[in-house]
């Protein structure tokens, strides 16, 4: 009997352990189970000597952790268990403020959570949210977002009336009205996107609404920024307000807003608006940017010639630099190159005394030369004629134009031949050919118009290198008039061109037997060298020239230097 009480005691201890054994097993895998879903795999304790086990079981069944619990997290780099603890101690304190105490997941991904966060964001459930609540037995829940449906459709009623939007359809609280006039009544400025929509609804009067308490919230900063919160009217009607408004943005005040301030003893404003217009038009001026008339007028009369100076001077400099003659050194707004500039700017002629004055004067550059043994020697000025240049293109540019319009007012075609003259001089000898293209010579009774319409002509040609059209034109001037050296200077270049330099020279002879100045040969002459495109030719013409008169030519060695250091 022992023996077999024995026996049944040890099967007894035996199932006891193997019990225990699978009850452990068990605790194991739900402990593996919660770590995985709280984000706590770093500990790889069993669950019998670990404080985590504990501290996710409290977050599983929906109580709260304590401070220590919540620092020993921290204190094992557990920063995930312990957000999602903070989401979870949230979501519980949600449903119990929400009534939804009996629904059981309290882990933060549960769609209920998503659901109590909008209720506390003051959100609109959809239909799909609201079924889910029924669903799911949390009626208690569903009534409190109806009740909550109540109050926000009341208020949206309010807001209708309060904003003459009563017109409106949609009553719903989804509408983009409910939107907007919340944005309203919160003193939101409106948005473009919503100003549109509401104009699309035939809503102007809300929009009439929201604008006036814009422009009221507006002008009552605008008085206290510029203070002058005493004034009394603080509509946005009020005159004052238009006038803030300028001075704000840096405009201008009209003698009626002034004589307005004046009357109201609001010279500070006045001031205050001054002096902001005037920085507004010493940064237009540092910009790049002309002043107008009515802009320089006001200056003067508000006695800020400081201001009209820099601009002069910042417009000199301008200037200078667009028509490349940055070298000249007088910088003073008084200097007649100064006045000169800006005529060309406006394409207003000059005078003879300013073509004078432009061909006297020089800029002054200084140019540090060298040489094959001597690197840089001292530096010397080399002064470029200010008549040259663009300042030379703009001002034969202007002049073309003028004749052009003097030969459509007159219908005198001597002012053609001028016309054309100065299109070549300003590097538009296309320009010159056409204006020309269509003479009818034969019904000019001139000889010597006749002539210089020609010479002109050919001169263009010879400009783009027809020079077959160009000795036409010249033949024919001297048939009409075989007294003018016009044209035989320029069969003298056509020649010259040609590399005809014997021909070329009798033609010049022939220019000076009938009044032409030698010097212009010459220049004639240079024009080749320089304007040559072929360098064979160039070298070909300044040896002639060289062997023919060394002194006479001296010039163009600088040609020869150029040429060779262009070879190397």
């Amino acid at each position: 009997m022992k023996e077999y009480e024995l026996v049944k005691t040890l099967k007894a201890i035996k199932q006891e352990q193997q019990h225990r054994f699978q009850e452990f097993g068990n605790l194991e895998f739900e402990f593996s189970k919660l770590k995985s879903k709280y984000k706590a795999t770093k500990d790889n304790v069993s669950w019998q000597s670990s404080r985590l086990y504990f501290i996710l079981l409290k977050l599983e069944s929906g109580d709260f952790l304590t401070d220590s619990d919540v620092k020993w997290l921290r204190a094992n780099g557990l920063h995930e268990t312990n957000q999602i603890a903070q989401e979870a101690n949230r979501f519980t304190q949600l449903k119990s403020k929400y009534k939804a105490t009996q629904y059981q997941d309290s882990y933060p991904e549960s769609k209920l959570y998503q659901i109590l966060k909008k209720l506390e964001l003051a959100e609109r459930l959809n239909n799909s949210e609201y079924n889910w609540l029924l669903n799911n037995q949390l009626l208690e829940t569903a009534e409190i977002f109806k009740q909550h449906e109540s109050v926000e459709e009341a208020k949206f009623a309010e807001l209708r009336d309060k904003y003459q939007a009563n017109t409106h359809s949609d009553l719903s609280l989804s509408s983009s009205l409910y939107t907007i006039l919340q944005n309203i009544d919160t003193k939101n400025n409106l948005s473009e996107s919503e100003i549109n929509w509401l104009q699309q609804q035939g809503l102007s009067e809300t929009i009439a609404i929201a604008q006036e308490l814009q422009q009221t919230r507006d002008f009552a900063a605008l008085r206290a920024k510029y203070k002058v919160t005493h004034y009394e009217d603080s509509s946005s009607k009020s005159h004052l307000y238009k006038i803030l408004k300028r001075v704000e943005l840096s405009n201008q005040l009209g003698e009626q807003d002034i004589n307005f301030l004046k009357k109201r003893k609001l010279t500070e404003i006045i001031e205050i608006a001054n002096e902001k217009y005037a920085s507004t038009l010493k940064y237009k001026i540092d910009l790049g940017e002309l002043l107008n008339e009515s802009e320089i007028e006001w200056l003067k009369n508000n006695k800020r010639e400081d201001i009209i100076i820099h601009a002069q001077q910042k417009q000199f400099a301008a200037l200078k630099s667009k028509y490349d003659i940055l070298g000249y050194q007088d910088k003073s707004h008084t200097s007649l190159l100064y006045t000169i500039l800006q005529k060309l700017e406006l394409k207003e002629r000059l005078e003879p005394t300013d073509v004078a004055w432009l061909q006297e004067n020089k800029t002054e550059v200084p140019q540090a030369t060298y040489s094959y043994y001597r690197w840089q020697e001292e530096p010397k000025y080399q002064g470029t004629k200010l008549f040259s240049g663009k300042i030379w293109i703009a001002y034969h540019t202007i002049e073309a134009n003028f004749y052009e319009e003097e030969f459509k007012r007159t219908d005198n075609k001597w002012n053609l031949a001028n016309a054309s003259s100065h299109w070549r001089k300003a590097d538009e000898s296309e320009q010159a050919l056409q204006l020309t293209n269509n003479l009818e010579f034969d019904k000019i009774k001139e000889n010597k118009l006749k002539s210089a319409l020609l010479t002109s002509r050919g001169g263009a040609f010879r400009d783009i290198e027809k020079l077959d059209k160009a000795e036409n034109c010249a033949r024919q001037a001297i048939e009409y008039q075989p007294k003018s050296h016009h044209p035989y200077t320029l069969m003298g270049a056509i020649c010259f061109e040609r590399r005809q330099y014997s021909d070329g020279e009798h033609w010049f002879q022939e220019a000076i037997k009938r009044g032409a100045n030698p010097r212009d040969m010459d220049s004639e002459i240079k024009r080749v060298v320089k304007n040559a495109k072929d360098e064979n030719k160039r070298r070909e013409v300044i040896e002639y020239l060289l062997k023919k008169d060394s002194q006479r030519y001296a010039w163009a060695k600088s040609y020869l230097k150029k040429s060779s250091d262009n070879d190397k």
